[in-house]
């Protein structure tokens, strides 16, 4: 057979089988390991993506792989109508790291001993969902009947009819309005404005129940929110009797150091959505709420077929457990520091954003699109956003030799492409 041939054969049939909804990369992954990934032709490539975030312990991390082949072999699927097995376990895990209290650099230094309840998903966007129906229902039965929620600009919270109503871009709404109603959006770090929506709502959202937010907007473009402005958030909620819903989908479980982002500020919020790096790669989510916010869900209320079932959380409790054991969060304040670094050098660099190992790289040149098409030919998984700006969401497993190896490489695609314009 021709070389490429089966490559070829898949990309046919990704053309004329599945929706065109993605614009793909010439490449077929078919092996990782750790920062590895191998394609069908037997290279070696650097992932710098990471599964979007998702490959939180690395390609085939033998703890993970062990607890899902072991738990194949046992049973998949029961429903949520019975007891699963390391279920409880991995919720009380994921509690005792919602309360953690860090420093200004993730180090944990204590707890708040608070209890969080959770409902597990499958996807982020299904855990933004819960969120939205926890606040809203909360705001109905304790708030005078508000289902307002405030929302900022940038920000990308899934891609649901719910979720894209609470996502400030225009471009991603476009095309499938009517939205949900009941959504308004502030600036980021807008500290007035955020007060504005709460103490004075449009009648076209009417009383507001929640602020939802990212800490760091990874989809817009890893843009962060200041720690003065979620400081801000979680005292006007407090004080207009708002829920604070953080959405930690992409900068949760040591994304950023800390077990999660807003412990970076030193706030607790009301309510949580997470997935991504909770299933290490395995599709997983969950949202959580402090035990007085999540009691508002009685049964009927919410539900899921395949959340929470045998496989996720046996995979999820290991790789929590994993993450926790290896002190993965100190690894990741460390060499994201070296990655940032690295980056800030890089030639036409104007800003890098972002914490531990969840980076954004602002060029001066429009050589984005290029310098992730160029970096798969010389072995690395590159992510832009938009022409100007590269996002870096490596498996936090990654080492400071494989920073440095992406980073003189890259720097070189850079130069290269930037003296072409």
């Amino acid at each position: 057979m021709a070389e490429n041939s089966n490559l070829q054969c898949v990309f046919v049939g990704d053309d004329t089988y599945l929706m065109h909804t993605y614009g793909r990369l010439p490449v077929q992954f078919v092996s990782g390991q750790g920062v590895v990934l191998t394609d069908s032709e037997g290279k070696d490539y650097l992932d710098f993506l990471g599964g979007v975030g998702a490959v939180s312990l690395g390609h085939c991390h033998p703890a993970a792989t062990k607890a899902l082949q072991e738990q194949a072999a046992k049973v998949w699927q029961v429903s949520n109508y019975f007891y699963v097995e390391n279920r409880n376990e991995l919720a009380e895990m994921v509690s005792q790291l919602l309360s953690a209290i860090t420093d200004g650099e993730g180090h944990v230094t204590g707890s708040t001993e608070s209890t969080w309840r959770m409902f597990f998903s499958n996807s982020g966007a299904e855990s933004n969902e819960g969120a939205i129906k926890i606040a809203r229902k909360w705001g109905l039965a304790h708030h005078d009947g508000a289902t307002g929620i405030v929302a900022l600009r940038k920000s990308f919270h899934g891609r649901t009819l719910g979720t894209l109503a609470a996502t400030g871009q225009e471009a991603k709404q476009a095309a499938f309005r009517p939205l949900t109603p009941g959504f308004t959006f502030v600036d980021r770090n807008d500290v007035d404005g955020l007060e504005q929506a709460l103490a004075h709502p449009s009648e076209e959202t009417g009383p507001i129940c929640a602020v939802m937010l990212e800490c760091i907007q990874g989809e817009g473009g890893v843009w962060p929110c200041t720690t003065e402005f979620l400081q801000a958030a979680s005292e006007l909620c407090e004080q207009y009797g708002a829920l604070l819903i953080i959405d930690e989908v992409q900068t949760g479980f040591f994304r950023t150091g800390a077990p999660f982002s807003y412990q970076l500020a030193g706030i607790e919020p009301d309510i949580v959505s997470m997935a991504k790096g909770i299933g290490g790669g395995f599709p997983m989510g969950a949202v959580a709420a402090r035990a007085q916010v999540a009691d508002v869900f009685g049964p009927g209320d919410h539900g899921s077929t395949f959340g929470g079932n045998a496989l996720a959380s046996a995979v999820g409790r290991t790789v929590v457990q994993t993450l926790i054991d290896e002190k993965v969060g100190e690894h990741v304040i460390a060499v994201g520091a070296h990655l940032a670094e690295r980056l800030s050098q890089m030639p036409h660099a104007v800003e890098v954003r972002g914490a531990g190992l969840m980076r954004g790289l602002q060029l001066d040149v429009p050589v984005a699109t290029e310098a992730v098409n160029e970096g798969l030919k010389q072995g690395l998984v590159l992510n832009h956003i938009g022409d100007s700006i590269l996002r870096f969401l490596p498996p936090l497993v990654v080492t400071d030799e494989q920073v440095d190896e992406m980073a003189d490489k890259l720097a070189g695609i850079i130069d290269e492409l930037a003296g072409q314009k």
